[in-house]
């Protein structure tokens, strides 16, 4: 068990960089988005509500919540996050620069979202601002480990360090990096249940 952990923190290490501007890529974009709808943009906030209009009718996560059934919109919430919104990121991480504009948008996402539909701001009630806040941190942590490994075996292909530059998959992917990939996915899949139990299940979800 020590090794296993030994070799996850290992793998989070070598491509502390991908995360890292992955993470920046999402901190960003969110920051922009709270600006510019809290600046009463009509395009941030027709965007808002056209969005959240959306999810409440074709997001079964969403639509379990509003029968008030917070387990079921739990699990569906984190298959939707692990196999529709990681996942594909990972793998668009191959091409090294496509999930940036992905993570952009979703940052963008959730920083519009911080405001309801009367336009008040999450952030006039300190438990509202809490939950807002520590929903989107507890998001923010396995995206950004999930999609800089992806990028990570990209510039593997391209450009690898020294520890990928042994055996590879199919005599094209560096085989050390497809399990840096694997080890920060035993640690992102647990990760991700975390904000989805959060989200739906927390007295502070108002």
């Amino acid at each position: 068990m020590a090794n296993f952990v030994t070799s996850v923190f290992q793998a989070i290490r070598r491509p502390r960089l991908s995360i890292l501007t992955i993470a920046a890529t999402y901190a960003i974009s969110l920051i922009v988005g709270i600006v510019v709808v809290h600046a009463g943009s009509p395009f941030a906030l027709h965007s808002r509500n056209q969005l959240v209009d959306q999810a409440s009718q074709q997001d079964p996560a969403a639509r379990a919540a509003g029968r008030g059934n917070g387990l079921h919109a739990t699990l569906l919430d984190f298959t939707g996050n692990l196999f529709v919104g990681a996942l594909p990121k990972t793998v668009s991480g191959f091409a090294v620069i496509f999930p940036y504009p992905l993570v952009a948008y979703q940052g963008w996402v959730g920083g519009i979202v911080s405001v309801n539909a009367d336009r008040a701001s999450r952030f006039n009630d300190p438990r509202s601002a809490a939950y807002y806040l520590l929903t989107l941190l507890l998001q923010l942590i396995p995206y950004s480990l999930a999609v800089g490994a992806g990028v990570n075996c990209g510039l593997a292909l391209l450009r690898p360090q020294p520890c990928y530059q042994g055996q590879k998959w199919l005599r094209i992917f560096p085989k050390e990096a497809l399990l840096d990939l694997a080890r920060i996915y035993a640690l992102v899949v647990p990760l991700l249940l975390i904000p989805s139990l959060w989200e739906f299940l927390s007295p502070w979800n108002l």
